[in-house]
């Protein structure tokens, strides 16, 4: 193993300068995140410099076998925290040989709404709470959890210390560092009310960029937990009965809000939200009725509400965004599954461009 640990850790650049290019996109199911490799003459650092490539749409649910040829372009590069050195990770999305974004490309029309002058004025900034739950991979049951059984009741878990508390800290901090690594701003990570449920953040990221950054910290994610032998799950309501539930609350703040006199552009942004609170929801993630319950920290699916300081309320304005009469609210609706390329843009496209 020793010899194979050597040559995994090869440094190319003594050697070539060739690199390794990992083209990554998401699957037919919407959440499942494909890549494949290949060798690229240099390295790059211009998304638009890079090949298309193909892959075989039939075999992820994106294609007929009659007609199974779906292209990636690539869009944004990171750092690789696997391979290193000069290689990189490459974010698409993808399209029909015609040219068309097939149906799961959803950032397709999320870039057209930041391309809308109106939004890009406003300089929308996200910041994306992702929850996640960490299983065991030979029986499916949580990270730390007695098999067939369950563990004390939710309380010292919650930014908890200890083995008896924290499952899963070695993958944490390892993503924690291979974000900044590839280049993510990835802003913080924290141990979840439910055990072996744990979050980290994304941003602030402007427009596009947020989904960009957010699906690569994902797929990051489930490469280190395919090293570590756990299964990740964003499923919104993992575990039923008295346990937390996993979203992805998402902050936001356009410069209007950010400026001063920016609470009251705040109170129209939440007031639009609420009249378009069905269609928001219905794009918000699969699941996430279980989830979004009124209880364990939310509010109910049902009905909107928002309020200073309160976390069982849809959206959550801050107590120092309320004193200084600027800053931002945060979105507690989405799910842990949801694309963040829909909420981000559907969150700009009904507060800066929908006129009620």
């Amino acid at each position: 193993m020793s010899l194979l640990r050597e040559l995994l850790d090869l440094n190319l650049t003594e050697t070539t300068e060739k690199i390794i290019a990992e083209y990554i996109w998401i699957g037919g199911s919407g959440m499942d995140m494909r890549s494949k490799a290949r060798t690229l003459p240099g390295p790059v650092s211009d998304p638009s410099k890079l090949p298309k490539w193909n892959y075989d749409g039939s075999s992820t649910g994106q294609a007929p076998g009659d007609n199974s040829e779906v292209i990636v372009h690539p869009q944004a590069i990171f750092k690789d925290p696997f391979r290193r050195g000069n290689n990189i990770l490459v974010v698409c999305d993808a399209y029909t040989p015609a040219g068309d974004p097939i149906p799961t490309n959803k950032r397709f029309n999320a870039q057209k709404i930041f391309s809308h002058p109106d939004v890009i004025a406003e300089e929308p900034w996200y910041g994306i709470e992702q929850e996640y739950t960490l299983f065991q991979r030979d029986v499916p049951w949580p990270l730390g959890w007695p098999v067939g059984g369950f563990p004390g009741p939710q309380g010292p878990y919650y930014c908890g210390t200890g083995a008896d508390k924290a499952f899963g800290r070695d993958i944490v901090n390892s993503h924690y560092k291979a974000c900044l690594y590839a280049g993510i701003n990835i802003s913080g990570i924290n141990g979840e009310v439910m055990p072996g449920q744990w979050e980290f953040q994304v941003g602030p990221a402007v427009g596009i960029t947020a989904g960009d950054q957010l699906w690569v910290a994902r797929y990051i994610l489930e490469r280190i937990t395919e090293i570590a032998g756990a299964v990740l799950s964003f499923d919104p309501k993992p575990m039923q009965g008295d346990w937390n539930g996993a979203g992805a609350h998402t902050n936001y703040s356009t410069k209007s809000m950010r400026n001063d006199g920016g609470i009251e552009v705040i109170k129209k942004a939440i007031e639009k939200l609420s009249k378009k609170h069905k269609e928001h929801i219905a794009a918000y993630g699969e699941g996430n009725d279980r989830r979004l319950t009124g209880r364990h920290e939310t509010a109910d699916i049902s009905s909107f509400s928002w309020g200073v300081a309160n976390r069982g309320a849809s959206v959550r304005v801050g107590r120092e965004t309320e004193k200084d009469g600027k800053g931002y609210f945060e979105d507690r609706r989405p799910a842990s599954n949801m694309d963040p390329y829909v909420v981000t843009s559907m969150i700009a496209e009904t507060t800066i461009l929908w006129k009620p």
